[in-house]
C-alpha cells in the first residue's frame, strides 16, 4: 500500500498518508528506543474506503536504531 497506492483489501485508490509523531512524554505513533536514542516514528497508510490501515518505519536509519535495539 505503501508503494502502490492501492488497498491490498478493497484495490481502491483512495490512500493517505499519516505522518508519524513524537509528542510530550513519548506520546504520538511511534517506538521508543532508549532515553538517549528517543523515538522513532512510525507512518501509517489508511485507506479511506474500507479503513485498512498499514504501519511503515520509512527511514533505514531509524530501523537500523530498532534492528540494534531489539535484534539481540
Amino acid at each position: 500500500m505503501k508503494n502502490s497506492r492501492v488497498c491490498p483489501k478493497c484495490n481502491d485508490k483512495n490512500i493517505i498518508k499519516i505522518p508519524g509523531v513524537t509528542g510530550p512524554y513519548g506520546t504520538g505513533n511511534n517506538i521508543q528506543v532508549g532515553f538517549w536514542k528517543g523515538t522513532v516514528n512510525v507512518t501509517r497508510y489508511l485507506c479511506c474506503n474500507c479503513g485498512y490501515t498499514e504501519e511503515w518505519v520509512d527511514s533505514r536509519e531509524d530501523i537500523n536504531k530498532l534492528k540494534e535495539k531489539y535484534n539481540k
